[in-house]
């Protein structure tokens, strides 16, 4: 499961090791036997994980996949 999350400045990506500070957003993974991955926005971006997307006008983030999951 994916969550998005904001920083309170006390968080480390566990992919490029760098302090995401308060309030930028991230991410966090769940994987299978109850690990978690955090990855900060940059990470996210180069991965496929985060995108932009046009809504009124205006660029927002989103950490939604383009095609619903199908299980």
């Amino acid at each position: 499961m994916r969550r998005g999350c904001t920083s309170l400045g006390d968080v480390q990506c566990d992919e490029c090791q760098r302090l995401i500070p308060y309030p930028e957003r991230y991410l966090i993974i769940d994987q299978e036997e109850g690990a978690m991955v955090r990855l900060c926005l940059n990470c996210c971006l180069d991965k496929g994980y985060a995108r932009y997307t046009e809504d009124k006008g205006q660029q927002t983030l989103t950490f939604f996949p383009e095609q619903p999951y199908k299980e």
